[in-house]
């Protein structure tokens, strides 16, 4: 692939993707697209009209590289996969510019996003509150997948992330002497009395979904003293959005009781997370149909469900109107997404770059 040795080298995380983002920019203004730079602190848009009156249909690829500690120092790596996304997207994009340059047309406009910071899980909300996705019909993107779901000449047409949200409490007691406790309130009791009340959750078994107790921290310098703080983190995830809200209304709920068993209270924070995916059927149906012709009829794998997160979702969720469809790109991928070792075979980038043409083939003659 001509671009992703160079996007390879550049390894950026979100909001700080400035070599990445030069780079497609300038590349997007070669191919004859109209670029704007800076979207929702370093996003690239370029946009390219089809001559002919239609929908806009927007592809979207995410930028950042992941942070690890190798070797002691902090070092960013591209271990998602986002430099191979950019790098698709991008040859895509100048095979249609090229198209049209030779007198070809299409209904209505592309346009390219490259989205910052979606391992920060805000990249997505940024551009949408710039305004850069106001006009937007229909969203495309992709993600590579990991061997243990999708091998080389194979995709998915429908990639099903879950819902993802991080709720935080701080707990709070009174303090006493190690020798008195009766005149405290033991903040790391209410704790254990939260973990076990949100353990005790149950829920409509058809959704997959989980809430687990990520952090807890609590006591200080002085061990013979009763401590009066706990900080504690909660990991949600529900493959349906509707059972993620009634989740995270009933993990506030038991996370206040719990820690009121023992005289404590809990002050109880939604951090943040990404809602789960909601596709347009049609455009499923389209992506099936792409996969087919590039990778033939035994590449086409079903719908994958995956409890992971992802905020190309809030493009739907945010954007009245806009349809959306997000495939899945077997590359042979090893040992997994998220490792710093990670590694695919790069020959399905190609793969990649006919799916997501056929694809937009598709959509302009719905």
């Amino acid at each position: 692939m001509k671009h992703f040795a160079a996007l390879h080298a550049i390894p950026e995380p979100g909001f700080a993707e400035v070599k990445t983002s030069a780079y497609l920019a300038q590349a997007l203004t070669a191919a004859g697209y109209a670029v704007t730079t800076g979207i929702g602190g370093t996003g690239v848009v370029g946009v390219l009209n089809g001559g002919k009156p239609g929908k806009t249909v927007m592809v979207r690829a995410d930028m950042d590289a992941l942070v690890h500690s190798i070797g002691g120092k902090d070092t960013a790596v591209h271990s998602c996969g986002h430099d191979a996304h950019c790098s698709v997207v991008l040859t895509m994009a100048e095979a249609v510019a090229a198209d049209v340059k030779g007198g070809a047309t299409f209904p209505g406009r592309l346009k390219i996003l490259f989205q910052p910071a979606e391992e920060k899980l805000t990249g997505a909300l940024s551009v949408i509150e710039a305004g850069a996705v106001a006009d937007v019909d229909i969203a495309l993107g992709f993600h590579l997948r990991p061997i243990q779901e999708a091998k080389m000449g194979q995709a998915t047409p429908a990639l099903y992330h879950g819902a993802s949200y991080i709720l935080e409490a701080a707990v709070t007691g009174t303090t006493a002497h190690g020798a008195r406790p009766h005149l405290g309130v033991n903040a790391i009791d209410a704790a254990t009395a939260v973990v076990n009340a949100v353990n005790a959750i149950h829920m409509n078994p058809v959704v997959p979904w989980t809430a687990k107790t990520t952090k807890l921290q609590a006591g200080g310098a002085s061990l013979n003293a009763i401590p009066d703080r706990a900080d504690m983190a909660f990991d949600l995830r529900a493959q349906d959005n509707g059972v993620m809200e009634e989740l995270i209304e009933t993990v506030k709920r038991s996370i206040e009781a719990g820690a009121a068993t023992v005289g404590a209270k809990a002050t109880v924070t939604v951090k943040g997370g990404v809602p789960a995916a909601e596709y347009d059927l049609g455009l499923v149906k389209v992506a099936r149909e792409a996969i087919a012709r590039v990778l033939g009829a035994n590449g086409v794998l079903d719908p994958i469900v995956s409890p992971g997160g992802e905020d190309f979702h809030f493009f739907a969720k945010k954007i009245p109107g806009l349809r959306a469809a997000y495939i899945g790109l077997g590359c042979d991928l090893t040992p997994g997404l998220h490792h710093p070792e990670m590694k695919f075979n790069t020959a399905a980038l190609p793969d990649g770059v006919s799916i997501l043409y056929e694809m937009l083939q598709g959509v302009w003659v719905e």
